[in-house]
């Protein structure tokens, strides 16, 4: 072999080591996450910037529909999602199987109860007209809610996850609109009071500190939301570096900075 050859030669076999050494690994691929759009977008942006600087590209991909965001991630459309807590995730394993598993958690959105027509709970006339979510769970914490307040009493045994008909008492005869959850903020001045998840509240411009008449603890929240993947990808290294990536100081300090409490870090 001549000298021009093996020359040849050796400068191609450097080429293509690197090549495969400048090949990204699996752990630096894009993945998707699904959210919901608005704040939560927001919060979720902080995290991908972060995952950036750890190697990780992260396309988010917002979703209006509660109902959509499971789907698409049990489908394959997407590696991860971020905007759910248990109680939700559980009614939607139960109604369609989904084999979905948390992985990490994102924050918590303490629910409250709003108003346009009243300034405090003792207000609230008798046979009042309040709004509600209509998906299982969050109606069921809405209800919670209520329940704590000393507005309605729930029949025991319901834990997490009361109906209407779960009601037992409900001394001032409140009546009660079931409404797809981003449609609560649109409906409020037709109603009474309503029970409006944070992010469609904040969406719709309503303030937690100002427009509330009552809001969930904040402390041991069961609602706190996390980071959920398909079952047999809990340990993949991308998931891993999205939920140390939305973990973080940098995103605690967004949540305070940007929401003063509305939003808290879960973690």
């Amino acid at each position: 072999m001549s000298k021009f050859t093996r020359r040849a030669l050796f400068s191609a076999t450097l080429a293509l080591g690197t090549a495969f050494a400048t090949l990204p690994s699996y752990a630096e691929q894009s993945i998707k996450v699904g959210v919901m759009a608005g704040a939560e977008e927001e919060v979720a942006k902080v995290a991908q910037k972060v995952a950036a600087g750890k190697g990780l590209e992260v396309t988010l991909v917002p979703f209006s529909d509660y109902a959509l965001v499971n789907e698409a991630l049990a489908r394959g459309d997407l590696d991860a999602n971020a905007f759910q807590h248990k109680p939700y995730l559980d009614a939607q394993i139960k109604a369609r199987g989904y084999k979905i598993a948390p992985v990490g958690f994102t924050f918590v959105q303490p629910i409250g109860l709003y108003s346009k027509k009243v300034k405090a709970i003792s207000d609230l006339p008798k046979g009042a007209k309040i709004g509600i979510p209509n998906d299982p769970s969050n109606s069921g914490r809405a209800l919670n809610l209520l329940a704590a307040q000393g507005l309605i009493k729930i029949a025991p045994g319901k834990a997490l996850s009361p109906s209407v008909l779960d009601i037992a008492e409900n001394p001032k005869g409140f009546k009660f609109s079931e409404l797809d959850a981003a449609q609560l903020p649109r409906a409020l001045p037709d109603l009474d009071a309503a029970v409006i998840n944070t992010d469609h509240a904040i969406n719709a411009g309503l303030d937690i500190r100002k427009d509330t008449i009552a809001v969930e603890a904040r402390e041991g929240n069961p609602y706190a939301n996390f980071i959920a993947a398909r079952q047999g990808d809990e340990n993949r290294a991308e998931i891993k570096t999205f939920v140390q990536s939305y973990e973080s100081p940098e995103v605690a300090a967004y949540l305070e900075t940007r929401f003063k409490g509305a939003i808290i870090p879960a973690w």
